[in-house]
Formats: C-alpha cells, structure tokens, sequence
C-alpha cells in the first residue's frame, strides 16, 4: 500500500523540521521521515547540548575563580551529573515541543530510515517492514556527520564525536582535540573548565580557519590565556594505543620537528561529511558531487525536478540556522514559489569566553575585491557595559566599502552571537555603516561599541582616539 502526500522531508533536523512546518503553514500534506529524534543532530547532539554545557560550566568557572568572593570558593564542585540531567531535559523540552507543532498541523512523522525509488516515491524502512509514500514534491534534509582521518576512526568510547563527547558520564583527565573550528573549540572550552588537561591540534595556521586574521588570532590568543593549549600547524600522522591512553603522532608544519601527545580520549572534530550515501532505495540518480554533497540550482532544487536539497547536505557553511533558513525557501518553492536564497549575509558564531561571531567578507576578502576598503574597529575595553560585566577582551571590527555599505563585521567579546544580529540585518538590507553609526544605541550597552565601530570608519568615534 501506497500512501500519498503533498510534501515529503527526508530528515528531521532544523532544515527537516522547518522547511515541513512551512508547508502545513501553506496548507499541504505532509511528511517527515526521521530515523533518529526530532531535531536533528543539532537539537539533541549538537548545538543545543554544547551550550547548555558552555553555559554551566561558565558559571562554575567564575564562581570559582571569582577575585571578589570571600568563604570556602576552593569546596565548590561542578556537580557533572546533575548537569547532564539538566541538559537532557532542555533537550527533550524543545523536542517535544516540535512534536507538538507537527501535531497542531498535521504533519505525519515516521521514524524510520528513508530513501528515494524514485523521483516521486520515499521507502520508509520500518520495524513493521518497508512502507512506501507517493510525494509531489520532496525535499532532502540528512544532515551531516564527523568525518574521519583514514588512520583516525571513531570508536565511541576513546576515540570519539562531538557526540560521545557531550555525553561522557564522567569529566576526563585529558584530552586531544583534533581541529580548532568551532566544535573543536567549544567542546575543548567546556572540558578545560572541568579541570581536563585539554590540548587541541589543528592543521592550518589559525584557529577558526577562514574567519578574519586579525580577529582569529586575538581568540586564539584569548583561549591560550586561559590555559587552553591550542597548537596550530600540526599535521597528525599516526594513532597508536599505549599503557590505555591514545596517542597521536605527527610533524609541526612550523619546523618540521616530530611530535607525540596522549590523552584518555580524542575527540574528531576535524570537519563534517554530508549524510549523502543513503539518499535512494534503489539506483542512484540524484546528483552528488565529489565532496558527497548533493548539487543544486539557485532554488535549492536538484536535477530532479520538483526534488530539493537543503542544510549540510548540499555543502556550503555547516550552520543550523543555514538549513532553517533553506528549509523555508525550499519548502516555498516546493509548494509552487520561485524562492531564491542569499547567504552574502549569513552569520556564524562560537560560543567561546569571549564570543566570537562573523558575517559577511573578511578584511582579506574585501582588500582582494578593492583597494578601497575603510575599517572601523572599537574595543570592549573602551565599553563601560563591558567594563561592569568584567569582560574587556575583544573588540568590534566593521569592514566597509567604497559605497560606504557594510560588507563585513566580526566581534570577539560579550554576547558577540546577539550583536551581530545589526550587522547582519544591516548587510541583508544593503544599509550603510553611517546608518549603523547614526541609529540610537541605549547607554550603557554592550550595543553601543557596534555604534562606535561604525563611527570609526569615517574617524569619528567619542570614546577612542581617531
């Protein structure tokens, strides 16, 4: 028996979830295929984990290296368990509350494993065996997963994914984090906090490899100041197993001279591979590059008419908020728009101590693009809310071009995730930075060094020299 739906999602991650709630939204037949929770890697293994865990133990760290605290400040201890309790609940809050929403608009969901036969027919692999679903339209939504060196292979328990490592029962001893991107950096920052002996390796010269120079390596400079041990340049060659620990083994691209850690476990956090290789229930024929991700025109559409593609699967920069904002334009198109999406103005962001966040062309970018480039940078240092929250480091960096039209912005500080939601607003809508600089900023905010920053392109800032 074949069932029959407007609208088919295959994955029920961000992109997944969002892209079916906007066809109930435009009154369609829907349904969702999702072999694991609701939410996606993101909601349950990634991004809303890692926070909640960034979050307590950021207060664990201050409570205990607070300067202005008087008592016993050495008897206070991270209760770990009680936290990954806590994270388990936020969790299964937000899961239940998608599952509540696919309820209220009818929106069918079967968890099972799904695969394309053909350009219009989804095969769900049940327990109660396959069940075949009959579409118009059909989007992809699987996601992503960590990838793997040839020599460096997960295996759950000391080698491991972001995964495993945001559900380890107990606080390791060490650990050896193989890349310094933001899941590297982040999972490192939460362990280092507990007390684990955190060293991260990365190949490339900087951590957060393509993020502005400038800007990278004042974190990267941060992270070590706070007894991270980041170490870039280093191209790891072999893994071994000695006395129960992991040891990896390579040369530093910076002398050539041979190194050698070990750690209880190694997290992979080296990239992400697009879920590509189950995509059909029989011969292959939707289209995938040779990076495995899936090739799609302006409208998200892949070479199969009426089959869309969105989030990880299609490559580009690995961000939740990409795929939701895919989904949406995917699930337009799926029900009769011509949507397109620009991700000229599509922000990222690290949830580190401080912030970091990003959007639109780095300094270097824009410098490539024209020799006349202003940038207005302003530091949390000269910012009195900063100053109050005990949170000076960083600085606010805005990139303009001749047209005096945001191109670019970076913050390293407090909240930077909040903040560049201006900036972002601000290149979406083409507005220039002397719209950001003549907006009224309330005093005394975090907000007013963006205002700064933009007074600074044009020498024009109250609370710095010009």
């Amino acid at each position: 028996m074949t069932n029959k739906k407007d609208i088919a999602v295959i994955g029920g991650g961000p992109g997944g979830y969002t892209a079916a709630i906007r066809c109930a939204q435009l009154k369609k037949k829907v349904v969702v295929f999702e072999e694991d929770a609701v939410g996606g890697t993101c909601m349950n293994y990634g991004c809303i984990p890692t926070k909640h865990l960034l979050h307590q133990t950021k207060l664990y760290q201050e409570l205990k290296f607070s300067k202005k605290l008087d008592g016993p400040i050495d008897q206070i201890l991270c209760n770990w368990k009680k936290v990954q309790e806590d994270k388990k609940k936020v969790v299964d809050r937000l899961v239940r509350g998608v599952e509540f929403l696919f309820q209220r608009y009818g929106i069918e969901l079967v968890r099972a494993k799904a695969g394309l036969k053909d350009e219009r027919t989804v095969v769900a692999r049940t327990k109660d065996g396959d069940r075949s679903y009959e579409a118009d339209r059909i989007i992809l939504a699987t996601g992503s997963r960590s990838a793997e060196l040839p020599f460096l292979k997960a295996d759950g328990t000391s080698i491991v994914t972001s995964r495993e490592a945001l559900e380890f029962l107990d606080v390791p001893k060490s650990l050896l984090v193989v890349g310094a991107g933001a899941i590297g950096i982040e999972i490192g920052t939460i362990y280092h906090r507990l007390g684990t002996e955190v060293t991260i390796l990365e190949i490339l010269p900087s951590v957060l490899p393509g993020c502005d120079k400038e800007m990278g390596s004042r974190l990267e400079f941060v992270l070590k100041k706070q007894g991270l041990k980041v170490l870039t340049q280093m191209k790891i060659e072999q893994c071994a197993r000695e006395d129960g620990k992991v040891v990896l083994k390579g040369t530093s691209l910076k002398n050539q001279a041979p190194f050698e850690f070990a750690a209880d476990h190694v997290l992979l956090a080296a990239g992400r591979k697009a879920n590509s290789e189950g995509l059909h229930a029989g011969r292959p024929f939707v289209v995938v590059n040779q990076y495995g991700c899936v090739e799609v025109n302006d409208r998200l559409e892949t070479n199969v008419p009426g089959v869309y593609a969105i989030g990880d699967l299609i490559g580009g920069k690995l961000l939740a908020h990409k795929a939701s904002h895919e989904g949406l334009a995917a699930a337009v198109n799926a029900c009769g728009g011509r949507e397109t999406v620009d991700l000229r103005a599509l922000p990222m962001a690290v949830f580190t101590e401080p912030e970091f966040a990003s959007v639109g062309l780095t300094e270097e970018e824009a410098r490539q693009q024209s020799d006349q480039v202003r940038v207005g940078v302003f530091s949390f240092q000269a910012n009195g809310r900063a100053l109050t929250m005990d949170s000076p480091d960083g600085q606010v960096k805005i990139i303009a071009g001749r047209d005096d039209r945001v191109l670019g912005a970076h913050i390293l500080g407090p909240s930077a995730s909040d903040l560049i939601a201006e900036l972002t607003l601000a290149m979406h809508k083409g507005l220039t930075v002397r719209d950001v600089a003549s907006t009224i900023h309330i005093h005394p905010t975090l907000s007013e060094a963006v205002m700064e920053a933009a007074l600074k392109v044009h020498g024009e800032a109250i609370h710095i020299m010009n």
